[in-house]
């Protein structure tokens, strides 16, 4: 049977802390009259995983999406940055910039976990 190891249990806690309690806290912050609907648009933005459903393997621990998937590519990010600019895409912007982020420090801490072994 394989158990994980502390370190990937931080990174897991890390990387999905990020995806789903980073946004409430970021929305409660900034966004104080609205912040239970932006958080939810914010962590909404998760379904732009849904492009790891056309990889081959799906899931790969050792793969950085950052880079590799479509909607995780650098032009995507680009277009993601551009969206901060007009209001009424500037909360979907931020949730999916946000998510970027917590992608590629997931890789970041990744690699750190894999030089350890």
């Amino acid at each position: 049977m394989y158990l994980i190891s502390y370190s990937e249990t931080l990174q897991l806690l890390i990387h999905y802390s990020f995806h789903f309690i980073v946004p409430f806290i970021f929305s409660f912050i900034f966004f104080r009259k609205e912040w239970k609907k932006k958080s939810l648009i914010m962590t909404g933005t998760i379904l732009v995983d849904l492009d790891h459903l056309m990889a081959t393997p799906i899931f790969d621990p050792e793969r950085c999406s950052v880079g590799y998937h479509t909607l995780h590519s650098y032009t995507a990010i680009f277009i993601y940055f551009l969206m901060l600019f007009p209001p009424k895409s500037r909360i979907v912007a931020i949730g999916l910039l946000l998510h970027m982020y917590t992608d590629l420090q997931d890789c970041f801490i990744g690699e750190y976990i894999r030089s350890l072994n």
